[in-house]
């Protein structure tokens, strides 16, 4: 007798042909159904996909990747093997309290016809991920605007740069691979300057690697002097004797 289970891996790859745009599909086994919660951690759906994982552990699933950095989760609807289901992952890149108050562009389900469900997703899942994304973009950049933004500041030492500490532990490794060392007593990282070509590298470096986690960073030279012939005289005190002869007049 023929399987009558589809076959998902076929399925996906069609799906991914069909769709507008460029995708790639990327089929995975679960045996141990281990791997299974790990690749859908990030599905944006409270309806169809969310019961089907949170009561039939899945043997294989698919994701679909646009090359705008979309993924749509695919599986084998239980109990109805003629059908998969076919939900959004949401984007890693924003802020979990974005999300807040967003309605999930809920999953579809879609028969073994993948220039079919190739309509569907376009006419019915992607408009509603659209509008949900904007939302939680528009969220994501009003919160960005309440905080203050984050920002590394190097300032001119001598011949060395002092860095501040930055909060996250990330960007600390940032400048740790650009030459930078900690220094605990003063709290801040030093960026020695004995050979100053490497040291402007590391600067750009770093800046360009911090930018990338949306931190600044700010160069500053060193902490102006007064020069010595504009500092000015401590008043002279009048002697004992200039004071008697001063009252004397």
């Amino acid at each position: 007798m023929p399987d009558p289970t589809p076959d998902l891996a076929s399925f996906a790859a069609a799906l991914a042909d069909e769709l507008p745009g460029t995708w790639l599909s990327e089929h995975a086994q679960h045996p141990q159904h281990t791997g299974q919660s790990a690749r859908a951690a990030d599905l944006w759906d409270m309806n169809l996909l969310a019961h089907a994982l949170a009561e039939h552990p899945l043997d294989q699933d698919a994701i679909l990747t646009r090359e705008d950095g979309m993924h749509l989760y695919v599986i084998t609807r239980p109990r109805r093997s003629e059908e998969f289901l076919i939900g959004a992952l949401a984007p890693a890149d924003i802020p979990p309290e974005a999300f807040r108050g967003v309605r999930e562009p809920d999953g579809i389900a879609v028969q073994d016809d993948p220039f079919q469900a190739a309509k569907e997703v376009v006419v019915d899942l992607l408009p509603r991920y659209d509008k949900a994304l904007a939302q939680v973009q528009h969220n994501a950049a009003r919160i960005a605007a309440a905080q203050p933004p984050d920002l590394v500041v190097f300032t001119l030492s001598g011949r060395d740069f002092h860095v501040t500490k930055p909060e996250r532990a990330h960007a600390a490794r940032i400048l740790i691979d650009n030459g930078c060392t900690y220094d605990q007593t003063r709290n801040v990282f030093v960026l020695p300057g004995k050979d100053t070509a490497r040291q402007a590298q590391a600067i750009q470096n770093a800046a360009a690697q911090l930018d990338r986690l949306g931190i600044g960073v700010s160069i500053r030279p060193a902490p102006a002097r007064p020069a010595l012939d504009t500092t000015p005289s401590p008043p002279q005190v009048p002697s004992k004797d200039a004071a008697g002869t001063a009252r004397a007049r």
